[in-house]
């Protein structure tokens, strides 16, 4: 109420509120400020904005080359994988083309003219040329007559009393050989085992 009863206090002159001054006070040239325009003023600011925005643009186009790339060659893997196995049958198809036509001469011939002799050398031929084959591929044997019996390769399909503690387990007998193919057993040797009674 003082300023009032001042003889020098002018209403009229009172000082700006808060808004006034928001509103361009601070500014030199009198214009108004806008808050908005306050990264458009700075050109450094604008600039690595810009900067930004392009290489995050670089990092998502990499990603989605990388990304397509990865896709198709895993498309081009398993293809080339599917191709090769493809292959790899054909040609031991292929292979057993001769055995079969061997084969086939002695399954057709008339048994009133050929003797019995004859048929089973055939047979023991086309034999022979099949594991010849077959072997060359990757194909073993597994006929374990004399040797330590190996549950992982051997099926015991009956035992045998053993003469000596030196026999226990040992194979004696082969009903059927097994086949390991490139180191995995297709089927195990069907033997007789030894066991020792004491």
């Amino acid at each position: 109420m003082a300023e009032r009863n001042d003889p020098n206090f002018d209403p009229d002159g009172a000082p700006e509120s808060d808004d006034a001054f928001a509103r361009g006070a601070g500014n030199a040239a009198g214009e108004d400020f806008d808050p908005a325009d306050a990264d458009v003023a700075d050109p450094t600011v604008s600039t690595r904005s810009a900067e930004l925005e392009r290489r995050a643009a670089e990092a998502q186009d990499k990603y989605l080359r990388l990304a397509a790339e990865y896709d198709n060659f895993r498309k081009r893997n398993a293809r080339e994988r599917t191709e090769l196995s493809s292959r790899a049958q054909a040609e031991i198809v292929r292979q057993l083309l001769d055995p079969l036509d061997d084969l086939a001469r002695f399954a057709h011939v008339d048994p009133a003219t050929v003797d019995a002799a004859t048929i089973v050398q055939g047979a023991d031929m086309v034999e022979k040329k099949l594991l010849k084959v077959l072997t060359a591929s990757g194909l073993e044997i597994v006929d374990p007559v004399n040797q330590t019996f190996d549950p992982k390769m051997h099926e015991a399909v009956a035992t045998e009393p053993a003469l000596s503690r030196e026999d226990d387990h040992v194979v004696s007998r082969v009903y059927q050989v097994g086949y390991l193919y490139n180191g995995q057993l297709l089927r195990p040797a069907r033997v007789v085992v030894k066991q020792w009674n004491g």
